[in-house]
This record gives C-alpha cells, sequence and structure tokens, in this order.
C-alpha cells in the first residue's frame, strides 16, 4: 500500500509510487514506477532510491521500475546487521518475489552492484539481465591497477567500528557535499536529492547503517571468491564504468562471466544516474528492451 514516506517532500517524479514492503526481516522503502517487465535498481552510499531520479522516467515508458532504499538507508529499516553482500542479495530476492516479479534485470551501482552479482550468480533463472558499475566484487583479479596504490581513502575510515559515526555526527551536510561534488567531478545536483541524501544520513544511526556496508567487506569478499569458485556468471551482463573506477570491474567480470559487454562513460563521476543519465540511457535502452529471457540483449557486443 502507499505510504506517506519521510523522503517523500523531496525530488519525486510524476508517477512514483512509494510503497513499504517487509522482506528478509526489515522493511524496504520502495520508488515503483511504470509497467512492464522488470527493472531492480539497487543504489550505493551516500544514495537512497532518489540515485534514479533522472533515468527513472525513461525506464518506466517500458518497463517497471523497483527502486529500493537499501537496507539501513532512508526511510527503509535501519537494522542492526545484515549488510555483507549476501544478505543484502538475499533482501532484493525477497522485494522480486513481495512484488510478484518472477524475472527481473537487475542494475546495481558503487555498493548495489556486489549484492546485484551475487543475485544473478544464485538465481539465473531469476535475473534476467544484469547491469553493474563503478564497483568492485572482492578481490576478484582484475582491479590491481585501480587498486595500485589503495583503496580509497574512505574505506579505512568507515570500516573502524564506532569511529565515522563519531567523528560525523553534526556535520553530515559537508560529508555528504563532498561525495556529491567528486562524484560529479564538481558540477553537484539537484538540491532537492542532495536535500534527500543528506537528511537520510544525518544521526549516528544513519551514519553506522551507512558505514556497516564497508564494515561487512571481508564477508562480502568471503561470499563473491566462494559464489566464483562454484559457478559462472551466466546471464548477460554490462559493467559500466566512469570516474574512478573505469574498467576496473569490466575486467574483474571478464574470467567469470560468460556473456560480458563493458562501456566507460567519459567525463563522468561516480554517481553515474545523476551526472550523465542520457549517457546510461543510451546504455539501458537497448541492453535492457524487452524480449524473451536468455535472448541476446538488441545490439550486442558480447562474447556468447
Amino acid at each position: 500500500m502507499p505510504i506517506a514516506s519521510p523522503l517523500s517532500s523531496a525530488l519525486q517524479p510524476r508517477g512514483v509510487e512509494l510503497r513499504r514492503v517487509a522482506v528478509n526481516g526489515v522493511e524496504l522503502n520502495v520508488a515503483l514506477h511504470g509497467e512492464g517487465p522488470a527493472v531492480l535498481l539497487l543504489h550505493g552510499f551516500p544514495h537512497t532510491w532518489q540515485l534514479w531520479t533522472r533515468v527513472m522516467g525513461s525506464l518506466a515508458e517500458r518497463h517497471r521500475v523497483s527502486a529500493p532504499d537499501m537496507r539501513g538507508a532512508g526511510a527503509s529499516t535501519h537494522a542492526a546487521d545484515g549488510y555483507d553482500a549476501g544478505t543484502l542479495a538475499c533482501d532484493a530476492e525477497a522485494l522480486l518475489e513481495a512484488l510478484g516479479v518472477r524475472s527481473a534485470d537487475v542494475v546495481g551501482i558503487d555498493a548495489g552492484t556486489p549484492p546485484a552479482f551475487l543475485l544473478a550468480m544464485r538465481r539465473p533463472d531469476l535475473v534476467r539481465r544484469l547491469v553493474v558499475m563503478e564497483s568492485l566484487l572482492g578481490g576478484l583479479p582484475g582491479a590491481e591497477e585501480f587498486l595500485a596504490q589503495g583503496a580509497p581513502w574512505w574505506f579505512g575510515f568507515h570500516a573502524v567500528p564506532g569511529l565515522a559515526e563519531t567523528v560525523l555526527t553534526g556535520h553530515e551536510a559537508r560529508y555528504v557535499d563532498w561525495f556529491l561534488g567528486a562524484g560529479t567531478l564538481g558540477e553537484g545536483v539537484d538540491p532537492a536529492v542532495r536535500d534527500a541524501f543528506v537528511r537520510a544520513y544525518t544521526g549516528a544511526d544513519a551514519l553506522r547503517c551507512a558505514f556497516s556496508y564497508y564494515r561487512a567487506l571481508p564477508t562480502s569478499s568471503e561470499q563473491i571468491a566462494e559464489c566464483v569458485a562454484g559457478g559462472r556468471l551466466t546471464v548477460p551482463t554490462m559493467a559500466v564504468g566512469a570516474r574512478p573506477v573505469g574498467r576496473a570491474l569490466e575486467r574483474q567480470l571478464g574470467p567469470v562471466a560468460d556473456r560480458l559487454v563493458g562501456h566507460v562513460i567519459e567525463d563522468c563521476g561516480h554517481f553515474i544516474p545523476l551526472h550523465r543519465p542520457e549517457a546510461l540511457l543510451r546504455l539501458l535502452g537497448p541492453f535492457l528492451a524487452p524480449g524473451p529471457q536468455g535472448s541476446p540483449p538488441r545490439g550486442w557486443g558480447g562474447n556468447p
């Protein structure tokens, strides 16, 4: 049923319905838009479902788009645990089931990429096509060049239990603004979206949830390695890079994916759906074009 969300006063495209859905021991705030084959959009940090506001309308012309606030983010449950990629993949699977979806295209960015990947690995019958962006998949080979100078500085800062939320409480807006600036190459985002992100990550408990994703990275990495050791990624997959990740994710996927195509969007920051939505839609449109499950995407350039 529709609800009044704490984020509903922020930017909300016409026709979007907000619904609260109970899944896997938590309640997810989910934005729903359009009709047609299902597309599930999974965000990262410091995002909410509103990361997708500049692409949802176009996608909804041909698809039923579902964009949840991930566990612990926005108006979804601030859970005590469950921030590893495996549990997040279970959240996504349970959400699709609760929405009555039997086949979906899954799109993940940043922290949404590992659960999207694990869901596609575990449930190729459920995931029709996979799109992953601007993230790394645990310790899989291929990201050595990107990591040559070490992981981004905030990974270590966020990983120390209790530290980042203690330091940042009261300074959340400035911290989120730094990521918004870096993630759009200094161009910034719509003020309403910016304000929604700041509200979503204000307060010690909201910060704890956000940083729990980083604290769970060792577990997520083990889950990814175990999954890859036992199988291959068989669904058609597109890896999209920008700054700073570039082709690192594509290189990680190459040895484990049967049908992979990669793209880098030039002059684009990490927040691809907000920074260069038109360029992203030019890639998503043909790749996600409705067709029989398992059929090659329109204009497919990957190796069969």
